[in-house]
């Protein structure tokens, strides 16, 4: 197993769609994909299902897959490359540096799928819906852009709508089984390897959609607090 990760660690970095690390890129996203489109990222892209399949959808957009782990974001960069998805990209860097790759309002809209829930009280700031990331996302997203939550954790979509409540998102969808949809969205058939694993063992798949305010206070003593009371 190791000698794979080595393997694909080295071809990742003759890949044409993959960035490691890369330096000068703020605001240079429309010059690297050759055209004006929208740019969307995917957080924590694991091994990029939903950069390819949003990309396969949505070829009038660019997307770049974000994740720290090289040998998860070759499985998504083969596959884009072999079907020849042009408008699919990965970059490799931890998300809390996502302000050094991207300039104020670069980004049109940020998907977060299956990522770490990270239960832990402790781990809270860890969690990608936690304030100190919305801030993050606030300055490379578009005003207005909308950010996607698809969890199997029940935990993190109630501490994602606790965010919400105290610091004034726009919930613009709240779907609390998407499962047990009639009609859901083509966004949302896409499945990913972490899907169907169901590690939290819900046997449920949440997804909300929200919009930031205008201003996201650096007070998080109210969240914590509630946090170690049990939530």
């Amino acid at each position: 197993m190791a000698q794979k990760k080595l393997k694909r660690f080295s071809e990742i970095k003759s890949f044409p769609n993959v960035m490691e690390y890369p330096t000068g890129m703020q605001g240079k996203w429309h010059t690297y994909f050759k055209n004006s489109h929208p740019i969307v990222l995917e957080l924590a892209c694991g091994k990029g299902e939903y950069t390819t399949g949003l990309a396969a959808l949505f070829p009038e957009k660019n997307f770049v897959g974000v994740d720290i782990k090289g040998n998860r974001i070759w499985a998504g960069a083969k596959k884009a490359l072999e079907e020849k998805i042009e408008n699919a990209s990965f970059l490799r860097t931890q998300i809390d540096k996502i302000n050094d790759y991207f300039d104020h309002g670069e980004v049109d809209s940020v998907w977060i799928t299956f990522p770490d829930p990270q239960l832990r009280t402790s781990r809270a700031s860890k969690r990608l819906t936690h304030p100190k990331f919305l801030r993050k996302y606030f300055y490379i997203l578009k005003p207005g852009g909308k950010i996607h939550l698809k969890t199997d954790s029940p935990h993190l979509y109630n501490f994602t709508k606790l965010v919400a409540q105290l610091y004034g998102l726009r919930i613009l969808e709240d779907i609390d089984n998407v499962l047990a949809q009639t009609k859901i969205s083509d966004e949302l058939k896409i499945k990913t390897h972490y899907e169907g694993l169901d590690i939290s063992g819900s046997s449920t798949i949440f997804y909300l959609s929200f919009s930031l305010p205008e201003f996201i206070p650096e007070n998080d003593d109210q969240l914590h607090s509630i946090l170690k009371e049990g939530m």
